[in-house]
């Protein structure tokens, strides 16, 4: 199906954030995930469908600066 990831439209086969997550080798915990413009628990990534069309954005934070 297509989806539209970190602003870019692709072609994926897993059907759960947790599934994507790990197919893109991603730690849950080191990444927030929007899911059609609403912030996701941890505890939803497995639990959350993804479905034609949907809009999925993977949010990392980092440190540093001063």
């Amino acid at each position: 199906m297509k989806v539209k990831l970190n602003g870019a439209i692709e072609h994926v086969t897993q059907t759960t954030i947790l599934d994507l997550l790990i197919a893109r080798k991603i730690e849950p915990q080191m990444v927030s995930v929007e899911h059609n413009l609403s912030i996701l628990d941890r505890d939803q990534f497995a639990s959350t469908a993804i479905t034609e069309g949907d809009s999925i954005e993977f949010l990392y934070y980092m440190g540093g600066g001063r």
